[in-house]
């Protein structure tokens, strides 16, 4: 990889010590992006970089979020611009000590002029290696003859896809409006005679999304973000708007008996004009095949795609009873619910599918998820939780194992239970090569690096989240709790104030933890009330009540808040760290590092919390903070991303 930066000459001329200057914070930006793709800097060039990778998709995620960070960069104002090309090409070089010669270095060399200011380019050679695992959208250019090189070479720009960022109103979604290839899959309408045949019509929603997901070179926005657009009410430009895609897919399902009729259509967002739209009347044993002409049929009807029309799209395992896959969707169905009744229902729908065929892998690994979520929303003990999860994670996985969704899960289990973090980076890694549509993937590596410090590995990979689901209450929380534990506070706050009206629990959360870093505790105390509105008596409104009066000295306050928590806990709905961290604004460290170690114990210290929150930057002084994060399994620098 070549980068360089532009202008730079005259630039120089023009005024030397702001172009040094200018040098100086694009190497500090740079160099650490390189270090966390595993990049070997050859040298400096003086205005840019020769860089060896292990791999030509590690480059290319290089560039691409080289190129994101410099335009954010660039979007927060009050400074000179920095503009950067970059080439990317693959081939055998030589080693000179502590330089690389050759022929791909020099044709790396030719193709970074390719590159428009703030873009990349790359060589056939590359693209053919990547094209199938990044989400990125590529166009060819014409084919360019190089300096150097005998024949013309075809040559590649990565579309930026990054440019219009912003975090004020939903975060960066809207920059990727006009890419076709970002698509969101409305929920089916349900028209069957019978209401209880919802369960279907939602199932199918989520089947194509998890089948448009396999297809190289498409970004689907995750189940969790769509479902909000159940009831129909919005119009497609504002759909396309709040989720930042060019694509839509709608549709309704009639169910009969063994009869179904799928309907559906899809939309260009930017002129509302139907791409293409369908209609099928088949047996419901014929169900998988309509399925899969469905996903084959939209995703080579997109502008862009990359995928040819003659060509299958990668389908999702086909169980052996249509009966299996009916409990299957209705296991589906209640899995994303918080109650536990619902819950313990889809633990029930989906061992029902296993009895049906015990070789169905995606039930296998719906039964994990439910564990997970019974253990999560504090209705299964958290090591209940981890020993069921792992149970039926592993048997999907060996089932499966090309099953993306296992390996995420595998590595969610990994992370609750503090084991090894290449462990969990492994599985992880794997399942987006697999699915590179992942949300949980990315949202479990980002609290990975964050649990260990790693700062540019924790924001990137939550970013990445919230792009692929930026209606999701966890990808929004990632991604706010990103900016704010790496210092960005004035992004946190306006990501939080984006999102009162999508997730308010968070984002009142999030902006009362920012006023009270600010001092601010007059707004700390109105945000703090919006919360207590909207959330009474759950653990954020009462630590945030807590935490307040901890620090405005309301003693009282403080110590009815630690009680109703400690309550709560003894029920299962409430984390004791909680308790820790109201300790800790009223002043008592030995308090808070009490309850620290023993939520350190049973896996529920929150560690990215602890680790890199400005609101707990005193214990981090203590000689006790050490141990404390040695105990949770995270000392700094003990582990590196695998990129």
């Amino acid at each position: 990889m070549f980068t360089d930066t532009v202008g730079f000459t005259a630039s120089t001329q023009a005024n030397e010590g702001r172009t040094l200057e200018l040098l100086r914070q694009q190497t500090e930006l740079l160099r650490p992006l390189l270090a966390l793709h595993h990049g070997r800097e050859i040298k400096s060039t003086g205005d840019g970089f020769l860089v060896e990778f292990d791999s030509a998709l590690k480059a290319v995620q290089c560039a691409v979020n080289v190129q994101r960070r410099i335009y954010e960069r660039n979007a927060e104002g009050g400074q000179t611009p920095i503009r950067v090309r970059i080439g990317v090409h693959l081939g055998d070089v030589v080693d000179s000590g502590s330089d690389i010669l050759g022929d791909a270095v020099n044709i790396a060399a030719r193709l970074e002029p390719l590159a428009e200011p703030g873009g990349v380019c790359v060589s056939s050679a590359v693209y053919e290696q990547v094209r199938t695992k990044v989400t990125d959208r590529f166009e060819k250019l014409e084919p360019k003859a190089l300096k150097g090189v005998e024949l013309p070479m075809e040559v590649y720009r990565v579309v930026r896809s990054w440019e219009g960022n912003g975090a004020s109103d939903g975060g960066d979604a809207a920059a990727h409006a006009a890419d076709k290839t970002r698509i969101a899959v409305l929920p089916f309408a349900n028209i069957s005679p019978d209401p209880n045949d919802e369960y279907f019509a939602d199932g199918l929603t989520e089947e194509l999304i998890a089948n448009l997901s396999l297809v190289p070179g498409l970004k689907v926005i995750a189940r969790t973000s769509v479902i909000a657009y159940k009831k129909g009410e919005k119009k497609v430009a504002t759909i396309g708007r709040e989720l930042g895609v060019g694509t839509v897919v709608e549709g309704s399902v009639r169910r009969a008996a063994n009869k179904i009729r799928v309907t559906i259509q899809v939309i260009d967002v930017a002129t509302e004009e139907h791409l293409w739209t369908a209609k099928y009347d088949d047996d419901l044993d014929d169900i998988f095949a309509v399925q899969s002409e469905i996903s084959t049929k939209v995703a080579t009807s997109l502008p862009g795609s990359l995928v040819k029309p003659q060509v299958s799209v990668p389908e999702l395992e086909r169980p052996k009873e249509t009966r299996a896959y009916l409990s299957y969707l209705q296991g589906q169905a209640l899995i994303w619910r918080t109650d536990e009744a619902s819950l313990r229902k889809s633990l029930e729908h989906f061992q029902a599918a296993i009895e049906s065929d015990p070789t169905f892998a995606r039930a296998y690994a719906g039964l994990a998820r439910a564990y997970i979520n019974l253990g999560n929303e504090g209705y299964l003990t958290w090591t209940g939780a981890i020993e069921m999860g792992q149970v039926a994670a592993e048997r999907a996985s060996k089932l499966d194992p090309d099953l993306a969704e296992a390996h995420v899960l595998l590595g969610e289990l990994a992370f609750m239970a503090d084991a090894p973090a290449e462990l969990l980076d492994r599985e992880l890694r794997l399942a987006l090569e697999l699915n590179p549509n992942l949300a949980q993937a990315h949202s479990i590596l980002s609290s990975l690096a964050g649990s260990f410090g790693i700062m540019e590995s924790y924001i990137l990979q939550a970013e990445e989240a919230y792009r692929l689901d930026p209606l999701s209450p966890p990808m929004i929380r990632r991604q706010g709790e990103a900016y704010f534990n790496s210092g960005r506070y004035e992004e946190a706050r306006a990501h939080w104030q984006g999102h009162i009206e999508s997730d308010p629990v968070d984002a009142y959360h999030g902006l009362a933890e920012y006023y009270m870093f600010k001092g601010d505790f007059e707004h700390a105390e109105s945000t703090v009330r919006e919360l207590e509105r909207v959330a009474p008596d759950s653990d954020p409104a009462l630590l945030c009540r807590g935490f307040l009066a901890g620090l405005t000295g309301d003693r009282d306050t403080a110590a009815r808040m630690i009680a109703r928590i400690d309550e709560l806990f003894k029920r299962g709905t409430s984390r004791h760290s909680s308790i820790g961290f109201i300790h800790y604004a009223l002043g008592d460290l030995d308090r808070f590092f009490e309850y620290m170690f023993a939520s350190a114990r049973n896996h529920t210290m929150q560690a990215v919390r602890v680790r890199l929150s400005p609101l707990f930057a005193t214990a981090r002084r203590d000689s006790r903070f050490v141990m404390l994060v040695i105990q949770a399994g995270r000392p700094m620098q003990s582990y590196k991303p695998l990129g």
